[in-house]
């Protein structure tokens, strides 16, 4: 993901609807959001990944495969982008 993709509000963008792209998304689609976690998590990041079912001023939703809607506050949004549609999931043999 490159800085352009997202930018949460004050952060490079200067908070102008070009800093947060995630406002223009629309449920439905599929995107990829990189989240900031709190100081003092044993990583400074967690990506969520999965389906958009929300997006409002104060952030998005996300209906990912294994932990159902993940709610992500705008402030917590490093980066994100829209990604393609799931590959088509092959039967077992």
């Amino acid at each position: 993901m490159s800085s352009a993709d997202a930018t949460a509000p004050g952060g490079p963008g200067g908070g102008g609807p070009a800093a947060v792209p995630w406002r223009a998304w629309r449920p439905g689609q599929r995107v990829v959001v990189r989240r900031r976690l709190p100081a003092g998590e044993p990583q400074p990041y967690t990506d969520v990944l999965g389906d958009l079912v929300a997006v409002d001023d104060d952030g998005v939703t996300v209906r990912t495969r294994r932990a159902g809607d993940v709610r992500v506050p705008g402030a917590e949004i490093a980066l994100g982008k829209v990604v393609p549609p799931a590959p088509e999931r092959r039967p077992r043999r």
